[in-house]
């Protein structure tokens, strides 16, 4: 029965944050999760990929252009969804909004429980992979795992290459897999963590690259699942009449053929905001 007095309040907007398109993955999965939310998606190709950049450059534009993004187009909530980004500039975002931020970490906890082996592959950006808080992840969810690790700035570029221009990435994915298993202990790999947003777009060629039975998991339906918990309490409510919108920070690579793509998330066509920061 519906309450007339106190009606659900509008789905939320949500604004999905990322250096490219990998952000895509999370909203793909809050999409699947909560189809009535409205998304909005800003690429940040100024910066991009923020896997390689120092902390200070992060620090320097993306909590700023976050803010702005906020400002232009008011949101609900933002989701950060990269894993470097949210390591580095997390907390400096929530200092600049008032809106709930909410981070991508690396799906360690899951890997553990799921690991028979005891030992994890980590496959993620240069930074990533090698920062405290990783680290710190792997001591209090896996201390008993082996964590392999794979710092990949390669992958990104082949999932960038796929989704924006239909590349063929199958030897770059397969060099990059055998790669992280051959380092030591990889032999004994039985998940691999995919802690970069794009990496879930590789998935198909990193299973069809795979020489046994390995799990992959990623971040993005944890995200989902915070996004939607977070939205129940949302003081105040959403107003609702929000549209969606598709921005870019800088103009993309060359090349890139992204309209198309965008549509077939269900954003519009992407819009670069010449005067937003440049890093």
């Amino acid at each position: 029965m519906t309450d007339t007095l106190h009606p659900a309040p509008p789905p939320p907007h949500v604004l999905v944050v990322d250096s490219g398109l990998g952000g895509l993955s999370v909203a793909d999965a809050l999409r699947a999760r909560a189809p009535t939310y409205t998304l909005s998606y800003l690429a940040d190709y100024a910066l991009f990929p923020y896997g390689i950049r120092s902390e200070a450059e992060i620090l320097a534009h993306l909590p700023a252009l976050v803010e702005r993004a906020a400002a232009r187009h008011s949101p609900d909530m933002v989701v950060i969804a990269c894993n470097t980004a949210s390591t580095v500039a997390l907390p400096d975002i929530r200092a600049r909004i008032s809106r709930p931020v909410v981070g991508t970490v690396p799906a360690i906890k899951p890997a553990g429980l799921l690991s028979r082996s005891r030992t994890i592959g980590l496959l993620g950006t240069p930074g990533t992979v090698r920062r405290a808080y990783t680290q710190a992840l792997i001591d209090e969810f896996a201390a008993d795992c082996t964590v392999v690790r794979r710092g990949s700035s390669a992958l990104v570029a082949a999932a960038e290459a796929k989704l924006a221009r239909g590349a063929d990435v199958r030897a770059e994915v397969r060099a990059e897999l055998e790669a992280l298993l051959a380092e030591p202990g990889g032999e004994a790999v039985d998940v691999i963590v995919l802690a970069c947003t794009h990496f879930p777009f590789l998935r198909e060629e990193l299973e069809a690259a795979t020489p046994r039975d390995i799990a992959f998991l990623d971040s993005g339906p944890a995200i989902a699942r915070r996004v939607t918990d977070l939205a129940a309490g949302l003081v105040p409510p959403p107003a609702g009449g929000a549209r969606p919108s598709c921005l870019l920070s800088a103009d993309p690579p060359a090349g890139a053929v992204l309209a198309p793509l965008f549509a077939a998330f269900g954003f519009p066509a992407p819009e670069v905001m010449p005067a937003w920061p440049k890093s």
